[in-house]
C-alpha cells in the first residue's frame, strides 16, 4: 500500500514497478531500489514511491 502524496488516499498496487541501482556508499556496497509509480483514483495523479531498499 502506497499513500497519495497529493490528497492521502491509500493505493493499492503500483501501475509499474523497477529497480534501479543507487551509488555505492563509503565501504563499496550499492543500493538495491525497487520503485513503484502509482495512480491515485481520488486525485488522478501519478507518484512514485520507494518499495524496497536492499544492499548489493
Amino acid at each position: 500500500m502506497a499513500k497519495c502524496k497529493n490528497c492521502g488516499a491509500e493505493v493499492a498496487k503500483p501501475r509499474k514497478s523497477w529497480k534501479m541501482a543507487g551509488r555505492p556508499d563509503k565501504a563499496g556496497k550499492k543500493t538495491q531500489l525497487t520503485i513503484g509509480l502509482f495512480d491515485c483514483p481520488s486525485c488522478n495523479k501519478s507518484f512514485k514511491v520507494v518499495l524496497n531498499k536492499q544492499k548489493i
